[in-house]
């Protein structure tokens, strides 16, 4: 399956992508700051789910950032779409297989730190996985990586460090703390997050755990960025739609392009 989907690409593109960027809910105008060379829908690459979602485009853009060549998924899957860890992991398989190294993952998520803010970026240091399954459950293929992968550093440190350094220098708040991915997709209940907090997670979310697994298992460096788009403070909890939350997301976005285009333009 990956090789299929591989030579789906390959045969309308000879780009080979230095980094791979997925891009979360209300993150799609990101795209807009690669100057694309082809645009692929994931209906035509063979073994790609399809976004169901609203705000996810459902392309592979290939083409340039910063000077990189990149391939940006613009939208991602979701446990709660139906789909396995393993089908939401299959795309990662298939970029690193056409040569990216690097990967790059933002999303959207719920802010549980109190002295954090709606519209506020956050590093993801760690992440906590919730979602009741993992992508590497089943035959381990050792071509793809080994049958038990350390997470010991899933997000590298080296990234972590350089897109401090940038926010540093572009003046932007970087927050920096811990993803708790759960399968959604209805938002948590007070009491929930509560535990979600005694858990050690800073923020909380329905993705990006799955990739990052996959990538660390394939050895790809991976840098993780979300967008805080509302605040779940148990005490003072309001209620929140995915309109409020795209809203947030897409006034967040000149910040996070700015984070990733610095990154790009100092990465060896």
């Amino acid at each position: 399956m990956i090789a299929d989907a591989v030579r789906a690409v390959q045969a309308r593109t000879q780009l080979v992508p230095d980094v791979a960027i997925i891009l979360g809910t209300g993150l799609g105008g990101l795209a807009d700051e690669v100057s694309v060379e082809t645009r692929i829908p994931y209906g035509d690459i063979p073994g790609f789910p399809l976004s169901t979602v609203e705000s996810h485009a459902g392309s592979l853009l290939v083409g340039t950032l910063a000077g990189r060549r990149v391939m940006a998924m613009q939208g991602r899957f979701h446990r709660y779409e139906g789909y396995t860890l393993a089908q939401i992991a299959f795309p990662v398989r298939v970029l690193r297989q056409l040569g990216a190294r690097t990967l790059i993952v933002s999303n959207a998520c719920g802010g549980m730190h109190p002295l954090w803010s709606p519209g506020d970026l956050m590093l993801i240091a760690d992440h906590i996985n919730l979602l009741g399954d993992n992508p590497l459950v089943g035959p381990n293929d050792e071509r793809l990586g080994p049958r038990f992968p350390d997470m010991s550093e899933p997000y590298d440190a080296g990234l972590r460090a350089l897109a401090r350094a940038v926010a540093l220098d572009r003046g932007l708040t970087l927050r920096e703390g811990v993803y708790v991915a759960v399968t959604g997709p209805s938002l948590e209940t007070r009491a929930e997050y509560r535990m979600l907090r005694a858990l050690g997670a800073d923020v909380v979310g329905m993705s990006t755990v799955p990739e990052v697994i996959a990538a660390v298992h394939l050895g790809v460096r991976v840098l993780g960025v979300s967008i805080i788009t509302d605040q779940c403070l148990p005490d003072a909890l309001l209620p929140a739609t995915v309109e409020q939350i795209i809203a947030v997301a897409r006034g967040a976005e000149p910040r996070l392009a700015a984070l990733v285009r610095g990154v790009l333009e100092r990465l060896n």
